[in-house]
């Protein structure tokens, strides 16, 4: 007897109802004739493989379950609703979001300005290296410009100082100067100035008399002395140079007296002018200590142009010499060639310091200041030593008996040496030779 089960109303097109329906049908149907036994049992496994092999909405609906239809825009699974945020959360959101900007620029700023502060440092480096290469005597000297007055240029062999100049290619420059037959020296200074370029004028003054014009000086420094500082007459040297220190008192006049014989030049002024040698005495006294003017004889101009020749050389290093004495002590270079040992605060460096301070005696090699002071770490130790022995000899002879590990070799000290470190720490004699 078949059994024909109807299929419950699925929501499903038309087609794919059909075909469920059909292959349930056949599942279902049973033969009228078939008897129990061996053939029903077959009949009934291959109805039931056939159920198996239906589709899986076939099975569902025979279940009883219903389907719903896909959704149009999307996926099968609905999304979960979101929940609205606070007015608090979204404020302290954005708060922190504030926050990380804040942060981000204080980041970028500091960058800059490390980036800014490296570019500082460069060009502070740059700029000392140029300023050091520009003071720098072969390079000082093309800075300097001589100035000759016309009036010194009148003279019979001045050409010789004009033709010495251009054989050096230095600058040089013929205009009035304050003072009549003067050299002066300019300096062209590394900023820029007004109209281009700013130049200082040196202290440097050279003055260059002939015998008769200087015995004029004489005469008139010998009268203004007599006369308890009362000036001297118009028309002499003495006044514009007298005027000239008075305006600038750093200036320092070098006098250069030309004269054939300038080894007899002081007693050629004693004979021409009638004068004791004490009276020539104070009147170069005079001029050196209370006017800052040298006076120097000269021979001819081959010698006055060897003597502008040298000031000018002289002020050409006078800019790096005084670069390198602007320390507070010059004579303490740093650098491991200077000799030197730096201490810390803490104490460190100090036995570097007593090491060098053995190694400072005559004679007395690295090696062997390192033996000393590796068996008496300080001075108070070895004079520890030196008080617990009795004898002169012993003490003598404390550190004779070291070795010394030098170069694969070993050595003892000696008792030279050691009677010399001896001296050194316990005589009380400053002026002892200690060798």
């Amino acid at each position: 007897m078949s059994i024909l089960r109807r299929a419950k109303t699925w929501e499903v097109s038309e087609s794919e109802d059909s075909d469920a329906e059909r292959k349930a049908d056949n599942c279902d149907r049973v033969s009228p004739t078939s008897a129990p036994g061996s053939t029903e049992l077959k009949e009934d496994q291959s109805s039931e493989e056939k159920c198996k092999s239906l589709p899986v909405s076939a099975t569902k609906r025979e279940s009883g379950q219903t389907l719903c239809p896909p959704r149009p825009g999307g996926s099968g699974t609905p999304s979960p609703a979101k929940k609205r945020r606070s007015k608090e959360e979204i404020e302290a959101d954005r708060q922190k979001a504030k926050e990380k900007k804040e942060e981000r620029e204080r980041q970028r700023a500091a960058r800059a300005q490390e980036k800014e502060e490296r570019r500082q440092e460069q060009q502070r480096r740059r700029e000392a290296a140029e300023n050091l290469k520009r003071l720098r005597p072969e390079n000082c000297l093309k800075c300097l410009t001589v100035c000759i007055d016309p009036a010194l240029l009148q003279q019979d062999g001045s050409d010789i100082l004009l033709d010495t100049l251009t054989a050096f290619e230095w600058r040089f420059s013929i205009e009035s100067q304050l003072l009549a037959h003067s050299v002066t020296w300019t300096r062209d200074l590394p900023r820029q100035g007004e109209d281009g370029k700013l130049s200082v004028e040196e202290e440097q003054v050279v003055l260059v008399l002939g015998l008769d014009d200087f015995m004029d000086v004489v005469i008139s420094v010998k009268k203004m002395l007599d006369s308890e500082g009362e000036e001297a007459e118009t028309g002499s040297f003495l006044n514009p140079l007298l005027e000239c220190l008075n305006r600038d008192a750093k200036k320092v006049v070098n006098l250069l007296v030309m004269d054939s014989e300038p080894d007899y030049s002081g007693e050629t002024v004693q004979s021409k002018l009638g004068m004791q040698n004490l009276d020539v005495e104070e009147v170069l006294v005079y001029l050196q200590l209370y006017k800052n003017i040298s006076l120097v004889f000269l021979g001819g101009w081959d010698d006055v142009t060897d003597h502008i020749c040298a000031v000018t050389k002289a002020l050409s290093k006078r800019p790096f010499k005084l670069l390198t004495e602007r320390a507070e002590l010059p004579f303490c270079v740093d650098g491991s060639w200077a000799s030197g040992a730096r201490v810390e605060r803490d104490g460190s460096g100090l036995s570097e310091v007593w090491t060098r301070q053995i190694q400072q005696l005559n004679r007395v090699s690295p090696a062997v200041a390192s033996t000393v002071t590796a068996s008496y770490p300080s001075p108070q130790l070895l004079l520890q030593a030196y008080g617990s022995l009795e004898s002169e000899e012993e003490k003598k002879a404390l550190l004779a008996g070291l070795l010394v590990k030098s170069k694969g070799k070993e050595r003892r000290i000696g008792p030279e040496i050691s009677a010399r470190v001896y001296r050194c720490f316990t005589a009380q004699n400053p002026q002892l030779v200690l060798d």
